[in-house]
Parts: structure tokens; C-alpha cells; sequence
């Protein structure tokens, strides 16, 4: 028996929905601006949700592995989300506070702090952002830029850092980019980054890395390579957006150490890998390595918005007033972003991510058996990527076929008619990705397991 023949045994099919045009999707399409995204590939309008499962307006209910893109660690509406937010309200604290004190933010700032690891955490100071993870990268420029007089970043190929213009200006996507001519952040210079399956270099494994490592050092020391010291280089440990991908941790540890010796501060930009989502409770610590610069958002906040940059006190330069916002004294996802740490911590949901990844990465691994359009499956812990390729197509320097978006499309579409929620993501939109909440259970990711594979099966 194949593996997806196993697979669809474990769980009976659920039943094919189809999807119309109801009031709500309406009128969303006729108000809504045209950059509205989601709901052109999930067509879907909402009205109850409970851990991974959500419930639309007809009544059908969902697996949802997109969990609103990573920030949902604990599923929807967990009950020690839901009694902060009610202690919160019962208390009659203020809801907003700008960046002024209160119990209920010291408490957050020892419970973030408590789950950074100690040394860094022994020199650390936090800046409140607005409630977006794009305000804290513009937040964490601002800050680098202070401290140490140079303007020039560094950023990687395939980063996504957010989509106001100084973040947008350190992406690789181009699509976002190109109807805004030129940006209004100058400065940044792009790097290959360490793909395995598409390396730049056309390499992969160690040769690869050491490449990588190579050419950035040389950038770094060559006085005729063009580009300014920087004062710093962006670095997501697992590229999201760009198509999950992991970073190799020899080229982490030489990242850090190449870095170090030039004077140059590493900022890693944990916004969608942070908190236990890879295994660890930060994904750079499965390198072991120490940043100068944690920028943090998404799960940080228990499902509310939340946005704060975590940095090395010798960075701490800047002047008051230097990066401000109206909405960073949000209590009430202060005290849901401290229910989840806390339930974190006391339930070891890394270790539990780490297993249940392993768990959904064996499944979609053993599918490649009998899906060759399954061309690579990649990432960690519950942060999990499949790259759908066309094996009919010209192979690439690595002899990798190319991938085929139009094909992840159609999976897409098919997962969600068997109530399965997944996301696009990647170069060409080709890689399906998985972020489940962090509490599914090994029973959970068979039943995702099974729903993708049939999904598989009826659109090839």
C-alpha cells in the first residue's frame, strides 16, 4: 500500500464543499480595497473558531493551518488567552496607555524576558512598536542606523520583513516592489541566501555554505567591493513568506561570527519563527548563536497586535521620542502575549512543536514516493514548507525541476473543498506551506496529512 493510500485510511474523507458567492463575500469584493489578498484564494467569511478549527457563515467547518499567517500559537480562542483578556477588562485598567506602565506591561516584560535566552536577555532593552511587525523592523533600522552613524543594510534574497517602505525595501519579492519605482529607503544591498534546493550558486550542502560565507566576508573586507560598511544585516532564520526555507546552522554560526568581527549588528527577524513555532522557543537558538537585535511580533501578542524590538543595550543610543506610535500600550494583548509565554513555558509547546513537525514532515515525505511533484519538503517544527515542481520541465543547475505555481494553486483549492486551510508562498507562489497552531495533536496531523494527500491526488 503507498503512503497516501495509508494516509486515507487513517480518517474518512470529509465532505467536498463547494464554494458560492454569499452577501458577505459580496460585498466584501465590491468595498474592499483591491490589494485585499486572503480572500481572493480563501473565500471564505467566518463566524466561530475554536483551537485549529474554524467555522464559516454555511456552517462547514475547517482545519486551519494558516493560523492567522503564524500569529494564533495557541489556536483560536484558548481558554488562557480568553481569561487574561476578561481579567483585563474586569480590572478597569486603562486600554491604552501610549508607553506608560502598568502591572499588566512590567508582567509581560518579565515573562518575554524570562523566555530569552539569559545573557542576551542580562543586556537587554525593549522598545514598544506599533502593533505591527513592519513597524518594529522600521523600528530596529531607526535603531542600528543611531547607534552606529552608518545607513547601509544588508538583506537577503526571499526576505520578507513587512510592507511599509522601509521594511518593503529590504524584500526580495519584487512584485510588491516594482509599481513603487523607487522606494523611500536607500541603502540596502541584497545577499544570496543559503537555499538548499535552489542554490544561488548552484551548489547546495556544505560547498554551499562555505560559498555563502566567502562571499559575504569579502563584501565585508574587500575596499573595492562598492558597497559601505553596513550597520547591520536583517536575517530571517527561516524565510516564511519566501517559501520556508532554513537557513543552514553552520551558515547561522558563521553569519554571527563574521558579523561580530566587523562591527556589524545582526538583526534577526523572529516575527513569524519566534515563540516554540520551530522547535525552539526562538529559531536562532538552534544555532546557538546571540543577535544584537530581536525584532518580535505576530504569536507575541496571544492573537492581538503587538510589535516590539528586543536589542543589546550598547545599541541603546537613540533619543527620546526617536520611535513612537500611538497604539504600543495595547494591554490587552500584553496580557494575552504573557498567558501564552507563560503556557509555553509550563507546557514545553517546543518540544511538543518539534514532534508534531517531525510528525507532518515524516507524512509529507513519504507522499514524495508517489507524488514526484512534490519536489522538496523543507523547514522546521510546525513551520513546514512543500515546493510543487514540474517534473517535465528543464532541471536547474542542481538538476531540480522547475517549480510550478499553477499546480500549487489548484492544491490549494483542493484542500480547502476538504475543509483544509494552507497558504501559498515562495518563488512563483510554488511552496504549500503548513503553520498550524502549536497545540494540534498527533491524531490532528494525520487527519492534515490525509486531507493534503487527496487534495494532491485530485489536482494532478
Amino acid at each position: 500500500m503507498s503512503a497516501a493510500d495509508t494516509l486515507a485510511a487513517v480518517t474518512p474523507a470529509p465532505t467536498l464543499y463547494t464554494f458560492e458567492q454569499t452577501p458577505l463575500l459580496a460585498r466584501q469584493a465590491r468595498q474592499e480595497s483591491n490589494a485585499r489578498s486572503y480572500p481572493r484564494r480563501l473565500p471564505l467569511a467566518l463566524k466561530r473558531a475554536r483551537g485549529i478549527e474554524v467555522e464559516d457563515v454555511e456552517g462547514r467547518t475547517f482545519i486551519d493551518c494558516l493560523a492567522g499567517a503564524g500569529t494564533l500559537a495557541l489556536g483560536h480562542n484558548h481558554p488562557v488567552v480568553i481569561d487574561a483578556i476578561r481579567q483585563v477588562l474586569d480590572s478597569e485598567l486603562p486600554l491604552h496607555t501610549l508607553d506608560l506602565t502598568t502591572p499588566v506591561k512590567d508582567r509581560f516584560v518579565q515573562d518575554l524576558f524570562g523566555v530569552l535566552p539569559p545573557a542576551f536577555a542580562a543586556q537587554a532593552r525593549i522598545q514598544f512598536c506599533g502593533p505591527t511587525g513592519t513597524d518594529a523592523v522600521e523600528a530596529a533600522l531607526k535603531l542600528v542606523r543611531t547607534a552606529t552613524g552608518r545607513s547601509t543594510v544588508l538583506s537577503f534574497q526571499g526576505g520578507y520583513h513587512g510592507m511599509s517602505q522601509g521594511a518593503l525595501s529590504l524584500m526580495g519579492s519584487l512584485g510588491p516592489k516594482q509599481p513603487l519605482g523607487s522606494l523611500l529607503s536607500h541603502g540596502v544591498q541584497f545577499l544570496p541566501y543559503p537555499h538548499d534546493y535552489r542554490c544561488p550558486f548552484g551548489q547546495g550542502g556544505a560547498a554551499a555554505v562555505r560559498t555563502h560565507l566567502h562571499y559575504l566576508e569579502n563584501l565585508l573586507s574587500d575596499p573595492e567591493g562598492g558597497v559601505l560598511p553596513p550597520a547591520a544585516v536583517i536575517v530571517e532564520v527561516v524565510q516564511g513568506e519566501g517559501g520556508v526555507i532554513p537557513a543552514d546552522l553552520d551558515w547561522l554560526r558563521g553569519l554571527r561570527r563574521i558579523t561580530q568581527a566587523a562591527g556589524v549588528a545582526l538583526i534577526v527577524d523572529e516575527i513569524q519563527s519566534g515563540f516554540a513555532r520551530t522547535g525552539r522557543m526562538f529559531a536562532f537558538e538552534h544555532a546557538g548563536i546571540e543577535p544584537d537585535v530581536i525584532v518580535l511580533s505576530k504569536a507575541i501578542g496571544g492573537s492581538l497586535p503587538l510589535a516590539v524590538v528586543v536589542y543589546n543595550e550598547a545599541l541603546d543610543t537613540w533619543r527620546p521620542g526617536a520611535h513612537a506610535g500611538t497604539f504600543r500600550g495595547n494591554q490587552m494583548a500584553m496580557a494575552a502575549g504573557s498567558a501564552v509565554l507563560r503556557y509555553l513555558q509550563d507546557h514545553n509547546m517546543a518540544a511538543h512543536a518539534a514532534a508534531m513537525g517531525e510528525r507532518l514532515g515524516g507524512h509529507l515525505r513519504a507522499l514524495q514516493s508517489d507524488f514526484p511533484r512534490l519536489g522538496d519538503v523543507r523547514g522546521r517544527g510546525l513551520m513546514l514548507g512543500v515546493e510543487i515542481v514540474d517534473p517535465a520541465g528543464a532541471a536547474d543547475a542542481q538538476g531540480h525541476p522547475p517549480a510550478d505555481g499553477a499546480l500549487a494553486s489548484r492544491i490549494q483549492r483542493e484542500c480547502l473543498k476538504r475543509g483544509l486551510i494552507l497558504e501559498l508562498g515562495g518563488r512563483h507562489g510554488a511552496v504549500v506551506r503548513f503553520l498550524p497552531p502549536l497545540i494540534i495533536t498527533p491524531a490532528q496531523v494525520d487527519t492534515v496529512a490525509e486531507r493534503f494527500a487527496a487534495a494532491v491526488r485530485a489536482a494532478i
